[in-house]
């Protein structure tokens, strides 16, 4: 009798979601290709734009298409940096190096952070949440001149650590770590205390394997935020060599000439290309939920 009920519920289970293509399923693609062909379409013509001469940039109505593709925006890019002393590739270095140490110096507090408020229990502990919950509330324009003068006062400007330690903590990636963590079974942690593991063990082999989705999530945020940051290089950095490739790109937008539009279009897809790849190969993980990162 259990075979039987097993069968029909593994029966049912194949028709409500078969493991192949059904005409059942024509209904859903029907109205999920138009609506994925609508939504991709800004990144299409993010990529084309690029490759587009001067004469289908200003075309109207705008194309989405390029029709004569041309490097000729990179190459005027790569060619205007080389003018101001400092090759373009020296920005994306400090880019490159800036970004890994930040998500890295992130990655190490946001995990300690969300274990030690989730799992331990220490006075001051709801105040010191309470205080990361009213930091979301800010955005960094009304900290600026806080910032500024704690940085100043430190001795930080035209430093690499005034890069990264404005960054290194994220609230809101704090908070979704730790909505994690709370949902791992104490006793996991108990048994793995009464088998001797100690603390930096148990975040490393219990911990971080079942919050990789929140994890994950926390590094595209944290990395979209250092990727495309310039309040540091804008205020804290007078030595061109030590600023990052955000900088430098977003500088070009102020400049209203024709021959910029190009060289626009072009650093758009340079700051946008990293943080699609990025996404792409986290999408698996962020989508994850906490049911199917192992807790079952």
């Amino acid at each position: 009798m259990k075979t039987k009920r097993r069968k029909r519920g593994n029966f049912q289970g194949s028709r409500i979601n078969p493991r192949f293509f059904s005409f059942g399923q024509v209904k859903f693609y029907l109205i999920l290709i138009p609506l994925a062909a609508f939504m991709i379409l800004p990144v299409i013509m993010i990529l084309n734009r690029a490759f587009m001469p001067l004469g289908e940039l200003f075309a109207f109505p705008p194309h989405i298409w390029v029709h004569n593709p041309t490097l000729n925006n990179f190459k005027s890019l790569f060619n205007l940096s080389s003018t101001t002393g400092v090759p373009l590739l020296r920005y994306l270095l400090n880019s490159v190096i800036v970004t890994v140490l930040t998500v890295l110096l992130n990655l190490v507090i946001t995990i300690l952070g969300a274990y030690t408020f989730s799992k331990k229990n220490f006075k001051g502990k709801s105040a010191l949440f309470e205080i990361n919950q009213l930091a979301l509330m800010f955005v960094p324009t009304a900290v600026a001149i806080s910032r500024y003068m704690v940085i100043v006062e430190l001795k930080l400007t035209d430093t690499w650590l005034v890069h990264v330690l404005p960054l290194a903590a994220m609230p809101v990636g704090l908070f979704l770590v730790k909505q994690f963590t709370d949902q791992i079974p104490d006793a996991l942690i108990e048994a793995a205390v009464m088998d001797g593991a100690k603390e930096l063990t148990i975040i490393r082999k219990i911990i971080v394997p079942l919050i990789r989705p929140a994890l994950a999530t926390s590094i595209v945020l944290t990395f979209q935020q250092v990727w495309m940051a310039v309040e540091a290089s804008n205020n804290y950095v007078n030595d061109d060599s030590m600023r990052t490739l955000a900088y430098y790109l977003n500088s070009l937008s102020t400049n209203n000439t024709v021959a910029a539009a190009g060289m626009t279009a072009a650093a758009s897809v340079i700051l946008f290309v990293p943080n699609l790849i990025i996404f792409i190969c986290m999408q698996s993980q962020v989508m994850n939920t906490m049911s199917h990162s192992g807790i079952k």
